[in-house]
């Protein structure tokens, strides 16, 4: 027979270890549900940065038709297109299409592969005589789509 006192230590002592076994399953289950943050579960995986923002393309070109149209001397022309804008650092793409202005059919289209280096050397073609056509430059980041920029200017064959 156990006396009285060890008794009620007994009982306090059930009691405590039944209270601890409590409070280590539920903070067990709770570090293991891992949904997310830092409550275990597995590695956290930190988010990814955001991509470096590219400076908006600004370009140049070496035709100047003032507000006229430019006269070509021949059924081909050249064309120097400068990026003055920090050049994005996988380069530019550069679209070059001329259209008839009295049908908008395509006369000449070229698409020039990414570049870093300038100037961008171009060639508009297939020039007929007296037909005037508007040429459309459009200069867009490598791996930016919506970083573009776009100048058109007229032109016609001597």
């Amino acid at each position: 027979m156990i006396p009285k006192n060890n008794s009620n230590v007994l009982k306090q002592l059930s009691f405590r270890l039944i209270v601890f076994s409590l409070f280590v399953i539920l903070v067990s289950a709770a570090c293991g549900k891992g949904s997310g943050g830092s409550g275990g579960g597995g590695p956290v995986t930190p988010p990814t940065p955001p991509p470096p923002t590219e400076d908006a393309i600004v370009f140049t070109y070496d035709i100047d038709p003032g507000s006229n149209i430019y006269a070509a001397l021949g059924t081909t022309q050249e064309v120097k297109i400068s990026v003055t804008s920090k050049m994005p650092t996988a380069g530019v793409i550069t679209d070059i299409v001329v259209k008839k202005d009295s049908d908008g059919s395509t006369v000449s289209s070229s698409t020039l592969a990414a570049s870093t280096m300038v100037p961008i050397n171009g060639m508009i073609s297939n020039l007929a005589t007296n037909v005037v056509c508007t040429a459309t430059i459009t200069v867009k980041s490598a791996t930016t789509a919506t970083n573009t920029s776009t100048k058109t200017f007229k032109i016609a064959r001597k």
